[in-house]
């Protein structure tokens, strides 16, 4: 038994390595590619042009993006870049301390929102945009619809927020269409828990505002809510602490968790109607996918439910989840409907800890992402450097002593399978995000909760001319690197539709697989091989092996190797060498070769 057991485990051990290396049948192309690129705007800073600002300060003050700062010329420059779908995070109304009584958005109370500009998800109203987006708030949907047509008449779609597991603390819609109920309307608060309640109640308390939260505008009278509902983030206490989500509520979607996690999905939840409601008025109105905040905290089989419906009305509609526990991947996208999933906690979380230097790092965890995590549905996986919840890559929390390790990881990002990728508004020209702006204290990450800019974004916009010219030397080189890199991945059939050979395992025993990651994308059409210096200090020399199961694959007999394009850093004076299977790769670089 002992011997055959050991016989079984070298066979499973073989097939473990080799099986995901053909998960694409060999040659073949897909039809359509989903090799796109997502830009993600903080909406309510994007168009910001004020350049004197104040800590704080309200919207008036300091700034903010209107509906028609999102111009022709704008959208023309970020199609140009190679863009091809913007998420546009924050238009939905959303609790804020700014006032627009007269246009039915009254303040919210300041004790229940973070920061000056509020938390674009804790929603006020699904059904709205936010007032001070618009130039005229009276007409803000107006303004909304037009700017839609905009992007669809310049060839590019748009992605909106979905937040189905919280709302805000005082939400209330002026705007819900007739016949549509406000969460919580017909509640039974005298329960913590009921089937067709919409928020979890904890009976005979009442919220208590987290110590230490001490609101930038003045505060007349104190926040009252009894019961106390349980916060977003499932705090089921009435006093919530500083940094749990203490701003938001949480939806019940039929899950008794006080009582074991018991699921109540029959009859259908009085929530998941609500919430298809939601998502059909946006498609309706010709939005072209939703990013769905925190997706995990949802129940699967509501996506299912929602996803189904939604496709039926809109085939072509996208479905993009938040969510990062890579053992509910699969069924957030065979059984609940999403067409992609943000890859953070296996390729975003490897690649970060190789552009940092970590000791711990090695490329070995980009092979573990798609031999255990995705190897076989990698197409739904949209993949990242930057969004809005993570640090700034030109940052001393994350590579700011190493900052052309965006490179290679870049690389990584966009051409390691055929799934879409998306780039962080001022990723592409190194922004700091150093500015001290209220509720952000220069955390490294671009302020989503004050009314602020970004600054190496604001001199690309250029006053409104949208043409880099007030960048300097150094951001331009780095948008130069990020455009070419769009484009490369789009116009290669092998990058955007073709097959993926892992080619680590098949190298020699002095190839230094914890600092250079060599892989194959290739059709019968285009072969190439890609390789990734994360080494910041030093050039790599190796002699690539292509094994015979790879050349098998590509059904090729032999291999010419000729440099198609080398990315290298401006700091870095060496440059690549090739002499047949020799390769010499300089310092933060990447290199891509015909075969």
């Amino acid at each position: 038994m002992r011997k055959l057991s050991s016989i079984v485990i070298a066979v499973l051990t073989l097939l473990r390595v080799t099986t995901p290396l053909y998960s694409q049948s060999p040659m073949s192309v897909k039809a359509t590619s989903e090799k796109f690129v997502v830009y993600q705007m903080m909406f309510h800073l994007w168009g910001n042009k004020q350049t004197e600002l104040v800590r704080n300060g309200s919207y008036q003050t300091n700034g903010v993006t209107k509906f028609k700062d999102v111009s022709d010329v704008a959208l023309k420059a970020l199609k140009n870049k190679g863009i091809t779908h913007v998420y546009a995070t924050g238009l939905l109304e959303h609790a804020t301390m700014e006032n627009f009584p007269a246009y039915g958005s009254p303040i919210d109370h300041p004790s229940v929102v973070k920061g000056r500009a509020g938390s674009p998800f804790a929603i006020k109203d699904y059904y709205d945009v936010n007032p001070f987006l618009a130039d005229d708030p009276a007409k803000r949907m107006d303004e909304f619809k037009l700017m839609l047509k905009r992007f669809h008449a310049q060839g590019l779609k748009l992605v909106i927020d979905f937040v189905p597991n919280h709302l805000a603390r005082q939400y209330s819609s002026d705007q819900k269409p007739k016949g549509v109920i406000d969460f919580g309307v017909n509640d039974n608060k005298q329960v913590a828990f009921d089937v067709n309640n919409n928020f979890y109640y904890l009976p005979g308390t009442q919220f208590t505002v987290p110590e230490g939260v001490h609101p930038p505008v003045p505060v007349n009278i104190p926040y009252i809510e009894i019961p106390a509902k349980v916060s977003g983030n499932n705090v089921f206490s009435p006093q919530p602490s500083i940094n749990d989500w203490f701003e938001t509520v949480k939806l019940n979607y039929g899950i008794d968790y006080q009582n074991g996690n018991q699921n109540h999905f029959d009859p259908i939840p009085n929530t998941w109607i609500k919430m298809h409601e939601v998502l059909s008025y946006w498609t309706d109105l010709g939005v072209d996918g939703f990013r769905c905040d925190m997706a995990e905290m949802v129940p699967v089989e509501f996506w299912t439910y929602a996803i189904g419906k939604i496709k039926k009305q809109n085939p072509k509609i996208i479905f993009i989840a938040e969510i990062y526990q890579p053992d509910r991947y699969r069924d957030y996208i065979f059984k609940g409907g999403f067409d992609y999933l943000y890859d953070k906690v296996g390729l975003y979380d490897g690649v970060r800890r190789l552009m940092q230097q970590k000791p711990e790092a090695t490329c070995a965890d980009i092979t573990r992402v798609w031999q255990h995590e995705s190897g076989d549905f990698a197409n739904h996986m949209l993949r990242f450097l930057e969004n809005h919840d993570e640090h700034r890559l030109n940052t001393p929390a994350f590579a700011a002593n190493n900052f052309w390790s965006t490179i290679p990881g870049m690389v990584i990002t966009a051409g390691l399978h055929d799934g879409p990728l998306m780039v962080y508004m001022g990723q592409e020209f190194g922004e700091k995000a150093n500015e001290i702006e209220g509720y952000n204290e220069a955390d490294d990450r671009s302020s989503m909760f004050d009314f602020w800019r970004v600054e190496t974004h604001q001199r690309w916009m250029n006053g409104g001319k949208f043409d880099g010219g007030a960048l300097t030397a150094e951001e331009k080189q780095i948008d130069a690197f990020y455009q070419d890199l769009f484009k490369r991945v789009a116009n290669s059939e092998a990058i955007s539709k073709g097959a993926f050979f892992d080619l680590q395992y098949a190298q020699s025993a002095n190839y230094p697989a914890n600092k250079v990651y060599s892989f194959l994308r290739y059709t019968k059409n285009e072969r190439l091989l890609i390789i990734c210096n994360f080494d910041a200090q030093r050039a790599q020399t190796i002699d690539v092996v292509i094994p015979t199961l790879a050349m098998d694959m590509m059904q090729i007999s032999h291999v010419n190797l000729q440099l198609q394009h080398a990315y290298i850093p401006p700091t870095v004076l060496d440059k690549p060498i090739l002499k047949g299977n020799s390769v010499l790769i300089p310092a933060n670089s990447a290199l891509f070769i015909k075969l």
